[in-house]
Order: C-alpha cells, then sequence, then structure tokens
C-alpha cells in the first residue's frame, strides 16, 4: 500500500481509503466490522464516513455509519487511522437530509452542530479530515471556510477538504481562503472513475496547480464497473432498487449510471481486464491510483470477498500500452454517464 499526502497538508495516507456509506444499511455490524479489520491488516488507514451515512439516507439509519465506525475505531489505537467525515450541508436531488427538518446550510452554526455531533458518533475528539458534503454556493466561502477554521483550532479537526465541489467553488474557495487569512480546502471528494472521467479536464487542472488533492468516489461507477449489471438488473445491485422501485430522482440518478453506453464500455473494459489477467474492479481501481492528482481512491464494500477483489489494485500497475487501451475505449464512447456524450466539467 503506497502513501500520499492530502493536499498541501503533513497528513499522509494510505491511497485506497475504505470507504463506509454501506455499514448499517447493505452491511449489519459484525460484517462491517470485518471489512474494516480487513482493511486494516491490509494496509488501509484511511476511512471516510459521514453524518448522513448510511445511504441512501432515511431518518431511521442516519448517523448509523459513524456510531458502528466509532465502535470499531475502540478497538484499533486512534493515531493508526485516519478519520474523515462530512457535514451535510443543503439537500442534493435525492441526496435531501432526512434530519434538521430539511434545512440545511453550510453556516457557522450547522456546522459547528454537525462536527460535535460527528465526534460524540464516532467516539473521538478529533476528526482528522473534515469534509463539506455538498456545496453551498448561496453561502460566502470566508464564513464556511472561516466556521471550519474555529474547528481545527478548537483541535477538533486536523484538516479540511469539500466534496461535490465544481472547479470554479474549488478555486473560489481558494482565493477566499487566502484573502480572508483562514484555513484552504486540501482535498475534494468528486466522482470518478472509467465511466465518469470529467476530472481528468479542468478539476485535474486545479488540483495539480493548486496543491489539493483529489479523492475520488464511485471509481468503480456504483458497482457497475463489476460488471454485474452486464446479465441484467441483480438482486444485489444498489441501482436495481432504484431503478424499480424507488422514486423519480433515483431513478434518474440510477440511470446516469446504468445506461447503454455505460454498460458498453464495461464491457470493453471487461475484455481488457481479462486479458490482461485481472479482475474488472482491480482494472478500475488501478487506473484511478495512478492519476498523479489523486491522493486517495476510496473503495466500498458489502463483504470481505467484495474488498479482497478490489484490494488487489493495491499491486497492480497499468503500462502504457493498456492505458492506450482503455483511452481507445472512451475515445469511441466519450463520457457515458452523460446523454450527449460530451465532457461536462
Amino acid at each position: 500500500m503506497q502513501r500520499r499526502r492530502l493536499g498541501a497538508s503533513g497528513l499522509v495516507v494510505s491511497d485506497i481509503c475504505m470507504g463506509t456509506m454501506t455499514f448499517g444499511a447493505q452491511c449489519d455490524e459484525a460484517t462491517s466490522f470485518a471489512i474494516m479489520d480487513h482493511a486494516f491488516e491490509a494496509g488501509i488507514d484511511f476511512f471516510d464516513a459521514a453524518e448522513i451515512y448510511p445511504v441512501p439516507p432515511n431518518k431511521e439509519t442516519v448517523g448509523e455509519t459513524e456510531r458502528i465506525v466509532g465502535r470499531w475505531m475502540q478497538t484499533k489505537p486512534r493515531d493508526a487511522v485516519v478519520i474523515a467525515s462530512k457535514v451535510t450541508g443543503p439537500g442534493h436531488g435525492w441526496f435531501s437530509p432526512p434530519v434538521r427538518h430539511g434545512r440545511t446550510a453550510l453556516d457557522r452554526r450547522q456546522i459547528h452542530q454537525a462536527c460535535d455531533e460527528s465526534l460524540r458518533r464516532l467516539k473521538t475528539d478529533h476528526l482528522d479530515l473534515y469534509q463539506t458534503h455538498w456545496p453551498d454556493h448561496g453561502m460566502p466561502y470566508e464564513e464556511v471556510l472561516g466556521a471550519l477554521t474555529e474547528l481545527r483550532q478548537a483541535g477538533k479537526v486536523r484538516v479540511i477538504g469539500c466534496s461535490n465541489e465544481t472547479s470554479w467553488g474549488v478555486m473560489k474557495s481558494l482565493w477566499a481562503a487566502k484573502e480572508s487569512g483562514v484555513d484552504r480546502y486540501q482535498t475534494v471528494q468528486n466522482n470518478f472513475s472509467l465511466i465518469n472521467r470529467r476530472c481528468e479536464s479542468e478539476l485535474a487542472q486545479v488540483c495539480r496547480r493548486e496543491e489539493v488533492s483529489l479523492l475520488p468516489y464511485s471509481p468503480l461507477g456504483g458497482g457497475v464497473l463489476t460488471g454485474k449489471y452486464l446479465d441484467g438488473l441483480p438482486a444485489d445491485g444498489r441501482f436495481t432498487e432504484y431503478l424499480t422501485g424507488s422514486g423519480e430522482r433515483q431513478r434518474r440518478m440510477a440511470e446516469r449510471f446504468v445506461n447503454p453506453r455505460t454498460l458498453e464500455t464495461t464491457r470493453r473494459l471487461a475484455v481488457l481486464a481479462e486479458d490482461l489477467g485481472v479482475s474488472l474492479p482491480a482494472l478500475a481501481l488501478a487506473w484511478s491510483r495512478q492519476h498523479d492528482f489523486v491522493a486517495s481512491t476510496i473503495v466500498g464494500a458489502t463483504s470481505v470477498d467484495q474488498l479482497a477483489e478490489s484490494l488487489e489494485a493495491s499491486e497492480l500497475h497499468l503500462d502504457a500500452s493498456t492505458l492506450e487501451r482503455i483511452d481507445a475505449i472512451d475515445f469511441d464512447i466519450p463520457s457515458p454517464m452523460t446523454e450527449d456524450g460530451l465532457r461536462r466539467l
């Protein structure tokens, strides 16, 4: 397992991060503990949570992921693990917060309140990385960053980051931090995978030039890049429920991931993986890890076996000819998660 620095901070983490959004929903506590133990033993020291997890969020389970991770953390030395979490911020489509009556914003009060609640659930006195889950472009960045700076000064947070942010939003936040003398974001956690490569354009330039690290989530395209959707909707597929019995917003979100263009991309990548003698998930994760602007790629799992398959990527290096074959697939089917096949920045 390689280790990389988060942005320009002093925090160094494993280049694979254990995502936890299935814990408390698809995974019970015993399974969650087993997955985290396996990850830790494999050299992963970076674990990513959020106040609103597990997903999909609802009033009955909100916060349960942090509680499970917090109980697991009691079995390990605190300094042996790097714990990240997130304040939700405003609702975003199907991801609307089921707490605080849906009235959320990235203002000073809610940032402080959310952090204190996460610390209590995680049974720790500090978060190593604290992120805004969704941007709130209606709030001045100076206030958002100022509140996060206060948390760092109080010893509750070591490093701050953002998630689901635009290139403009990252640059605006860096400008605001410099002008106001407050802490800056060191990381941005966005969707990035072989079926969603848009981070390679403008956001990659921001990350490289400004020393901000990308933390890709959904590197397996929500499970699409495991190949499980190639023969229809699997019973254990997260998007199966969204496509067959959920609300309109969840269905539309799922169709971005599961559509003829993403499935054809996956079919071609599966052939490539077979030629290399590796699993499709390992191929997808290795590709993510090899980007110079990526610090740590976030993987999820619902079983130890699933995680073990993903961890094959920790020792897999893709040579130039393999990367050329991957790019050729992308050239034929550009941006398969968008309807028009164009890069959306």
